[in-house]
């Protein structure tokens, strides 16, 4: 294990949680992103890319069905649950994925080793960002780029910042604060300085808008929890205190229900940048 940790080590899973993140989160939300994230990289066949804190892998499998057998895609990710989990996934991947653990900020690759590097919704986790995309640039290619998606704040996500604020009376402050952690108070200049200053060049900077959906409000919540480290808080309460927070954010989606459940918006910055020369 490396000495550096994110910021919000807290949000680290356990396996069961990595199944869970897999099973619930990466349909709902993270395949459309990941998808919207390869497509404005420019991912194409034959190059080489590497998937920095890649989770469960949904990322490093979208570019490897566009790399194809001429290219290749490595995934690093800190978390030995996640890439238990990636691993099992992407069995039957073709090319199959190099899955290795590692520290986004002492990337356990040699120079100019990529084309492309991703990373998506990690760089608000990291210690150090500026030193994470240093090291992204230390392995691209000259002309090499990055494709990197970051949330907007909490204020642009309408379902997240309620159940936020239902876990922050019905549970606690801490379990409110990893609900909003995700979610950093980055505007679109912040992200801009930071890839500048790691030494990039032709930094762009777009905001995406998307959805997330789910059947039920209730779904909703024991879903996010099973993900993450939220199942030990909920766990804890009541069960009339978990009620009462499945009514509070029930009441407060109400706007975004509709007949197959609740969907509400979500708001990301992807920002693509190549390697100064």
């Amino acid at each position: 294990m490396s000495n550096h940790e994110p910021h919000s080590a807290g949000w680290q899973v356990e396996q069961s949680a990595s199944e869970a993140y897999e099973a619930y989160l990466v349909p709902s939300i993270f395949t459309a992103w990941a998808d919207r994230l390869i497509e404005t990289g420019d991912v194409q066949a034959g190059d080489r890319v590497l998937d920095v804190a890649c989770g469960t892998g949904i990322v490093a499998r979208r570019a490897a069905s566009r790399v194809g057998t001429s290219g290749s895609v490595d995934g690093l990710d800190i978390n030995e649950g996640m890439l238990a989990v990636a691993e099992k996934t992407a069995a039957d991947s073709h090319p199959s994925i190099e899955w290795q653990q590692g520290d986004a900020m002492e990337l356990p690759f040699p120079e100019e080793q990529f084309d492309i590097v991703c990373c998506q919704q990690a760089l608000q986790f990291f210690d150090d960002p500026t030193a994470a995309v240093e090291e992204m640039g230390r392995v691209l290619a000259p002309g090499g780029r990055v494709a990197l998606s970051v949330w907007r704040p909490l204020d642009y996500q309408p379902a997240y910042k309620i159940l936020a604020e239902a876990l922050e009376r019905h549970v606690d402050a801490e379990a409110g604060a990893m609900m909003r952690s995700p979610f950093p108070a980055w505007e679109q200049e912040d992200i801009r300085t930071l890839v500048q200053n790691a030494a990039f060049d032709a930094v762009s900077v777009t905001i995406e808008i998307g959805a997330v959906r789910y059947p039920s409000v209730a779904a909703f919540v024991r879903r996010e929890a099973a993900s993450s480290p939220l199942a030990g808080s909920l766990a804890a309460v009541e069960r009339t205190v978990r009620a009462e927070l499945v009514q509070e954010v029930e009441d407060e989606l109400r706007v975004y229900s509709d007949d197959e459940g609740i969907v509400s918006p979500m708001e990301s910055y992807i920002v693509t940048a190549e390697r100064s020369q």
